[in-house]
C-alpha cells in the first residue's frame, strides 16, 4: 500500500477530531455509528486522493476505539492503532493537551513513518473475546487477593466475635469472586477449546514445561495467535525482557538492561514460568545453578531463561509440533 494521504483522529468518550493532514480540514463527530458513516462521506469530499492510498490513524484506546476500528475493517479501509507514546516521543516536546492538535499530530506521524508504518489487522473475534475475559480475571483476581489480605488481618488480630458480619461479608465475597473467576475459566477454555486453530496453539504451548493456561492464553492473545510479531525477540522488548545497552561516549558506561517500557503483565507470568522451570526443570536448573557458581548475577540469569521460554513459545508455534524435553533422553 501507498500512503499518498494521512487522516488523523483523536479518539475521546463521546466525540473525535479529525484532520485531513494534506489541506488541513478539520471537523469533530459523535464517537458513534451516526459520526463513522460521516467522517467516511467528510474525507471523501475533502480528500483528493484515492481511498486505497489513504490511512487512518489514531491511537489505541480500549472501548472508545474499538467501535471505529470494527467500523473501518467492516468497510475494508486500511487503519493503523499507534500507542499514544510512540506519537508524543515522535513529535517532540509539547504543553498542555489539545484534541485538535492531536489530531493534527497524528496525521503528521503517519505521514512522516508513510513508508514504515502498517495498517492494523483487527484480530478475530475470539482474540477479541479472550482479551476482555482475561481484563476482567486480572481485576477480579486483584480484588480477591485484596479481600484475602485485608480478611487475614482482621483474623489475625480481631475476635470473631463481635465481628461476625465483618468476617461473613468479605468470606461471601471472597467466594462469589471464586465462581466468577471460574465461569470466566470456563468461558475462555471454551473459546479456546471450538476454534480449532487456538487450541492448536494452546496445547503447542502447554507442552513447554513451566508454562501454564494463563500464560498461554496472554501470549496468544497479545501476539494475535503469532501473527503480530515476526519474532520472539521482537516480542521480547514488547514485553520487557529483552536487555538493551546502556552506554553514550566515554562518560556512561552503565550495565546492559531490560528497558521499563514493557507489557508487565506478561513479564511477570514469564518470571512465575522461569522461577517455576528452575526448580521442576532438570536442564534449566542446571543452568542456574552453573550460572550462579560462576558468580554471575541471579537476576540476569532469570531473565535468559525467561528468554529461553519465549523462544521455545514461539518455536513450537512456528512449527506445529509440541515442545521435546531431550534431556530426559540423555545417558
Amino acid at each position: 500500500m501507498k500512503i499518498k494521504q494521512t487522516i488523523g483522529i483523536d479518539i475521546s468518550k463521546l466525540t473525535f477530531d479529525v484532520r485531513v493532514h494534506s489541506n488541513q480540514m478539520y471537523l469533530v463527530l459523535d464517537n458513534k455509528p451516526d459520526g463513522f458513516k460521516k467522517l467516511i462521506k467528510w474525507v471523501n469530499k475533502h480528500n483528493t486522493f484515492a481511498e486505497s492510498e489513504t490511512l487512518y490513524i489514531f491511537e489505541h484506546t480500549g472501548l472508545y476505539s474499538h467501535q471505529l476500528a470494527v467500523f473501518l475493517t467492516e468497510q475494508n479501509i486500511p487503519f493503523a492503532l499507534v500507542p499514544g507514546l510512540e506519537v508524543k516521543r515522535s513529535l517532540g516536546i509539547s504543553r498542555g493537551k489539545d484534541d485538535k492538535i492531536d489530531a493534527k499530530k497524528l496525521a503528521k506521524y503517519a505521514y512522516e513513518k508513510r513508508d514504515s508504518i502498517q495498517a492494523y489487522d483487527m484480530p478475530s473475534e475470539q482474540i477479541m473475546s479472550l482479551k476482555q475475559l482475561l481484563s476482567l480475571r486480572v481485576r477480579l483476581v486483584k480484588q480477591r487477593a485484596g479481600y484475602k489480605a485485608c480478611l487475614n488481618e482482621q483474623k489475625r488480630v480481631l475476635k470473631r466475635k463481635g465481628n461476625i458480619v465483618l468476617f461473613d461479608s468479605q468470606e461471601k465475597l471472597i467466594k462469589y469472586l471464586d465462581k466468577q473467576i471460574m465461569s470466566i475459566e470456563k468461558e475462555m477454555n471454551d473459546i479456546v477449546n471450538k476454534s480449532g486453530s487456538l487450541k492448536i496453539i494452546f496445547e503447542l504451548i502447554t507442552s513447554i514445561k513451566s508454562v501454564g493456561p494463563q500464560t498461554a492464553l496472554f501470549i496468544m492473545v497479545y501476539t494475535n495467535a503469532f501473527t503480530k510479531f515476526s519474532s520472539w525477540r521482537k516480542f521480547a522488548s514488547f514485553v520487557g525482557t529483552a536487555p538493551f545497552p546502556n552506554s553514550s561516549g566515554t562518560s556512561i558506561r552503565g550495565k546492559t538492561k531490560v528497558s521499563n517500557l514493557a507489557y508487565k503483565k506478561i513479564k511477570g507470568l514469564l518470571d512465575l514460568c522461569a522461577k517455576s522451570a528452575i526448580q521442576h526443570n532438570v536442564e534449566m536448573k542446571t543452568y542456574y545453578e552453573k550460572r550462579l557458581g560462576e558468580g554471575k548475577n541471579k537476576m540476569s540469569t532469570i531473565n535468559i531463561i525467561r528468554n529461553k521460554i519465549l523462544a521455545r513459545i514461539f518455536a513450537v508455534a512456528n512449527r506445529g509440533t509440541p515442545y521435546v524435553d531431550t534431556m530426559k533422553y540423555a545417558a
